[in-house]
């Protein structure tokens, strides 16, 4: 077999959702306990967070012997007239991406509801001509990233926006062409939404092309359900868990991509906004070694002293 899952961390599972925040942990620190707690490989996180120059980012990353897996740009392709502001991201984090060696550009749409107020700004569902435009607009958006910068566009769904159920998932993929389109198969958002994400994998092998691996606490998912609640909300009431507390079990969801006989990234994503700088650490290092027991072709790094 030549199944490898190459098991890294992101930002995220530090608290960092912004380039810039004083309630977010520093980039050093960021990149100290990263490699400290095992992982080898990062996403680069909001643009901006990490240093935008190639050269001071490779000096970082090699002061802390880290790779990049991917970056990462938000889209609202479904909307008219935003197609310039979506390639001014691309144009940022697919070029500094290259540049260190990264892949991958994993791209979330943009959100149907303002995470501050939780008020609507457009309808939850999307008519026909948003599904065309939103599908359309990606086969587009990931035929220049490939000709352009030669990184694969890996589409991320995502609670709050119009591809979160599964159904949109299905949806999304049937409609994409997938030379240029894939999947990041973010396993705490599909289980947010009550997806089956073994079930993902299964019906579309060849459409997986990354993971974000993550948890969500079922009763928090029940109670954000019941009032309505929006994502920043239920993220500060911890509806993303430590694993293995919560739903999906990776052990299970690592060994059906296995199956799928090929490399793919896994990026560990336990969305942590806000949190306390000390909070992160510890958590990070208990998920490197629970995660370290799963599977049978997981390449993880190793914990540092």
């Amino acid at each position: 077999m030549n199944a490898r899952i190459v098991i890294g961390s992101a930002p995220d599972s530090w608290g960092v959702w912004f380039a810039d925040d004083p309630e977010q942990t520093t980039a050093d620190r960021f990149l100290h306990e990263v490699r400290a707690s095992g992982y080898d490989w990062i996403e680069l996180g909001p643009y901006g967070y990490l240093p935008t120059d190639p050269s001071e980012l490779q000096d970082k990353l090699d002061q802390h012997q880290l790779k990049v897996s991917a970056g990462t740009v938000f889209s609202a392709l479904h909307r008219p007239n935003t197609w310039d502001a979506v390639w001014k991201q691309v144009t940022d984090v697919a070029a500094l991406t290259k540049a260190v060696g990264g892949e991958h550009i994993v791209v979330i749409p943009d959100l149907f509801r303002d995470h501050k107020t939780g008020a609507d700004i457009e309808p939850r569902e999307l008519g026909a001509e948003g599904w065309e435009a939103i599908t359309t607009g990606h086969d587009e958006l990931g035929r220049r990233i490939l000709d352009e910068y030669g990184l694969k566009l890996q589409f991320h769904s995502h609670a709050d926006s119009h591809v979160g159920y599964q159904k949109d998932i299905e949806r999304f993929l049937e409609k994409t062409d997938p030379r240029y389109v894939n999947l990041c198969l973010d396993t705490g958002h599909v289980s947010y939404y009550g997806g089956d994400n073994i079930e993902l994998i299964q019906r579309y092998p060849d459409r997986i092309g990354y993971l974000h691996l993550k948890q969500v606490d079922p009763a928090i998912v029940a109670q954000v359900e019941a009032e309505d609640l929006t994502f920043p909300a239920a993220v500060k009431l911890g509806v993303m868990i430590e694993p293995p507390q919560g739903v999906p079990d990776l052990s299970e969801v690592i060994a059906e991509v296995e199956k799928l006989d090929r490399q793919l990234y896994a990026i560990v994503e336990q969305d942590l906004y806000p949190c306390h700088p000390d909070t992160p650490f510890p958590i990070a290092r208990r998920t490197h070694t629970y995660l370290s027991g799963c599977g049978n072709h997981v390449e993880i790094g190793t914990q540092q002293a």
